[in-house]
């Protein structure tokens, strides 16, 4: 009996002194975002936002000083896959953090989760990950992606909107935006587009959306897509006469160049830089005074998911060689998130508040979403039910 007791105290001890030898070690945590192309702003806020919070964490998370590595995916799915199994084989990392599409998200996800490292994305969100693909190494920071689209069909509906024109890019997310429009209006579709991803001419749509004369248009146009879209549309004269509903092709990343042909659209999100909280009140002001911008979601859900990588070493003593710990430690989300109330649902997307938003053009004459009302108060996503952790 004493030499068992024996043998487990030696066990003990070395557990700890390996695990306060892990806490002296750097964190290595890589980036993988888009900062090519059109949608190469979007990329930077994501970026900037993690970056950021590090900084203002005093460059440690967890108490353990951190590198970040940052790898810029060029929205090419084989090129993602190459850059990641660079950061988990060559560079060790601890967490890969991104990406922004969807495309790219399904591409990496396979390398980083099948080598046990623990893949946190502050912005795609797809349906099959959410449900029946679920992953106990696969955390999100931003929202399924129907739910922001879903804003806009549940607005549509309780307005009294009868007949709805709907866009997006050919791609999962695309698909997954307009299922969420769908999924809460009952009304007439009266067409359903999808177009190449970063197309940017839309002559011949805003003919047919003329052609059609719909109450309505939905449209899910990321980057550089939406802001020409957007002034194609105001240039077309179809603002003042259809009502314009979206998600992620008016905010923070496409303002700065739609401009004045944005004001007055609507939007739909999990955030937006007027949200009346004290953190995210500090968050937009430090982020303004750092990068002289407007932080879109983009940044602030990747500030977000710095936080949680925070506060998740923080109950592991830094440690992350033990992975049940420190899922169950993410899992339990302990942070002030930027948007107010965030718990993960059982398959590890956020339960949060939805908001219809609108463009508006601030005294200092820069522009942002500014929220109208909530759409939604704590709402899982659809797809958590298929997903078999619990």
């Amino acid at each position: 009996m004493n030499r068992t007791i024996s043998a487990l105290a030696i066990g003990a001890a070395l557990t700890l002194t390996l695990g306060a030898a892990e806490a002296q070690e750097k964190l290595k945590v890589g980036v993988i975002t888009t900062l090519s192309g059109p949608p190469a702003v979007l990329g930077q806020q994501l970026r900037n936002g993690f970056q950021l919070a590090v900084k203002e964490l005093g460059g440690k998370l967890g108490g353990r000083d951190v590198e970040v590595i940052v790898q810029d995916d060029e929205l090419k799915p084989d090129v993602a896959v190459n850059k990641v199994k660079a950061l988990v084989d060559r560079d060790k990392v601890d967490f890969v953090v991104g990406p922004i599409f969807s495309n790219i998200l399904q591409a990496i996800m396979k390398p980083v989760t099948d080598a046990g490292v623990i893949l946190i994305s502050p912005n795609a969100g797809t349906s099959n990950f959410a449900g029946k693909e679920c992953n106990p190494n696969f955390f999100v920071t931003s929202y399924q992606n129907d739910q922001n689209h879903a804003v806009s069909g549940k607005y549509a509906q309780d307005s009294g909107i009868k007949k709805l024109y709907l866009m997006a890019p050919n791609y999962q997310a695309g698909k997954d935006a307009l299922a969420g429009v769908k999924r809460h209006f009952k009304g007439e579709i009266v067409d359903e587009v999808y177009v190449p991803l970063n197309q940017l001419d839309y002559s011949a749509e805003l003919s047919r959306i003329a052609a059609a004369s719909p109450d309505a248009v939905f449209v899910f146009l990321p980057g550089g897509m939406g802001v020409n879209f957007v002034k194609q549309f105001r240039q077309a004269g179809l603002a003042d006469k259809i009502k314009f509903l979206s998600a992620f092709t008016v905010d923070e990343s496409t303002l700065p160049a739609q401009q004045d042909a944005a004001i007055g659209l609507f939007g739909g999100a999990n955030w937006a830089p007027n949200l009346d909280n004290p953190q995210n009140k500090k968050f937009v002001a430090a982020y303004e005074k750092e990068f002289n911008a407007v932080p879109a979601t983009y940044a602030f859900q990747a500030y977000d998911a710095a936080l949680l990588i925070d506060s998740a070493l923080k109950a592991t003593k830094g440690s992350t060689s033990d992975k049940n710990a420190l899922r169950a430690a993410i899992k339990k989300s302990d942070f002030k998130s930027l948007r107010g109330d965030f718990k993960f649902n059982t398959n590890n997307y956020p339960i949060q508040d939805f908001y219809l938003t609108k463009v508006a053009k601030r005294p200092d004459g820069k522009y942002q979403t500014e929220i109208v009302q909530k759409v939604f108060d704590d709402v899982p996503d659809s797809y958590a039910k298929d997903c078999k952790m619990k």
